[in-house]
């Protein structure tokens, strides 16, 4: 079963339903088995990144699903401290997969780090502080990827993490597919109504919340898949952000989960109801708004409801 696609500003389409790859250990065959098992039964997108350190096992599985390069749309990211170096973390980013292009690449993170700290990936300060690029602009970061598409390496360049604030820094020039932190408690309801505004494509990763989040036993979410006889809670919960035209990119390492997942979600799409979309839409306002992903960069990201002690 194939996920529909959304089309892109660009052109491109891009399949509804992803298959997540964060936090997903390297060098083991976990997530090489999952990439390849989600490929056989129907996925047609994966969600990868340098920072997630484990691209050569995606590739891995990419190889041993037997599913043509051609059929299946990549995305990866580029760190902060390759915002100086956009194309050699690029070429890091193919030589990993295996392949010669991807179909986009965004920005992780609208946050350049220092490439000469103390750590190639989270360089900290004395202080403990996350050690920052401060006079690295994104607009030149953009630039230097917007170079990538011109030499074929990149089918599409996009950005993640960024708000309102960040994405009017380079509007004027871009082709935007945002990816947010997008679930039940955190919907983002304003920042989505400004990128259809923009006709950007939103894509949510942890839709289902991360670890050890309590999206999957809200009782609202669970009342809906009772009422639409939908087999889980999760179901309800990427139907609900696929009826919004927003890519959703869930995360397992069960086959009976990559697998429920994708069936689910569009059972889900197919039955929800104007008035369920409205109830949910309504749960984070009612008391329980939660972005459960927040690194400590330090600076103001623009977003609301973003914790003031860790920025």
């Amino acid at each position: 079963m194939l996920s529909h696609l959304i089309a892109l500003r660009n052109g491109q389409t891009v399949p509804a339903i992803g298959l997540g790859t964060w936090q997903s250990e390297p060098n083991t065959s976990e997530i090489n088995c999952a990439v390849e098992h989600g490929l056989k039964v129907g996925y047609r997108h994966v969600d990868c990144a340098l920072f997630y350190g484990n691209e050569k096992e995606v590739g891995d599985g990419l190889r041993a699903s037997g599913v043509p390069r051609e059929e299946v749309f990549i995305t990866s990211k580029l760190w902060g401290t390759y915002h100086r170096r956009v194309e050699e973390c690029l070429d890091q980013i193919l030589a990993n997969l295996g392949t010669t292009y991807l179909d986009l690449y965004l920005m992780h993170w609208p946050i350049p780090l220092n490439p000469n700290g103390n750590d190639p990936l989270i360089p900290i300060l004395p202080n403990g502080n996350i050690d920052l690029d401060e006079s690295q602009d994104i607009r030149d970061t953009w630039k230097a990827m917007e170079a990538m598409v011109k030499k074929g390496k990149v089918k599409a360049i996009g950005t993640s993490n960024f708000s309102r604030m960040m994405l009017e820094k380079i509007l004027p020039t871009a082709e935007i597919i945002p990816a947010l932190e997008l679930h039940l408690y955190n919907p983002e309801l304003k920042l989505l109504d400004y990128l259809k505004s923009k006709k950007i494509v939103p894509q949510a990763y942890s839709p289902l919340g991360s670890t050890g989040a309590p999206l999957l036993t809200d009782e609202s979410a669970t009342e809906i898949a009772k009422k639409r006889n939908l087999k889980s809670t999760s179901d309800v919960l990427l139907g609900y952000l696929l009826k919004k035209d927003i890519v959703v990119l869930p995360k397992s390492m069960s086959p009976s989960r990559i697998e429920s997942n994708l069936t689910g979600a569009l059972e889900a799409y197919n039955l929800l109801m104007p008035e369920d979309i409205k109830i949910l839409d309504g749960v984070a306002a009612g008391g329980k708004q939660n972005r459960f992903i927040t690194p400590p960069w330090g600076i103001d990201l623009g977003f609301d409801n973003w914790p003031a002690s860790v920025t």
